[in-house]
């Protein structure tokens, strides 16, 4: 709890009172490594945020080497298929967690009570949808203007942890090229 509570504080004080309410709603999960705590088909109905581990955002294929995976999520931030949690309806993609993850989440219904009751609440809807906005808009933009080679560098600048923790695959699927022509980029470096 002090995670969360320490990233928000950064933002903005947070009143006992709206921390009591906010923290009597979040419950802890825990996932193995490897383990997809949402599938494609499924509603979903958390936002959590990370206190430890490595969660992949993807489209699941029938052919385990065609799947895209299009987002990476790590330590102290948040997590959902945020467009089927604001929605209600079924998710395009699955959440993995690729190493032991630990997370604090809170249901669709409670997030509700949270934003009546609380400024606490508007505050992490605003945070959680700007940052998936960022993450997608940038991916976007690098997908359309970069070089794979460029890709690859500019995901290890901003965000060295993926190298340890990430399988090759999934780097190769993220930045839109395949495992061979990454593993060319790989040795030109």
């Amino acid at each position: 709890m002090q995670q969360i509570k320490a990233f928000l504080d950064k933002i903005v004080p947070i009143s006992d009172l709206d921390w009591d309410f906010f923290t009597s709603k979040l419950q802890p999960r825990v996932f193995p490594k490897k383990s997809v705590f949402l599938k494609a088909g499924d509603i979903e109905n958390h936002i959590s945020f990370i206190e430890s581990g490595a969660v992949r955002l993807y489209i699941p294929k029938e052919d385990p080497d065609k799947e895209i995976t299009f987002g990476f999520s790590f330590k102290d931030e948040f997590v959902s298929a945020y467009d089927s949690f604001l929605t209600r309806t079924p998710s395009a993609y699955q959440l993995q967690a690729l190493t032991g993850t630990r997370m604090l989440s809170i249901t669709y219904a409670d997030l509700q009570l949270v934003y009546k009751k609380t400024q606490l609440g508007n505050l992490i809807g605003r945070l959680t949808a700007e940052r998936l906005y960022l993450i997608k808009s940038k991916r976007e933009q690098n997908l359309l203007n970069l070089t794979a080679e460029e890709r690859y560098l500019n995901l290890f600048k901003e965000r060295p942890k993926l190298l340890k923790e990430i399988p090759l695959k999934y780097i190769s699927s993220y930045i839109g090229v395949t495992s061979q022509a990454l593993s060319r980029i790989r040795k030109r470096l």
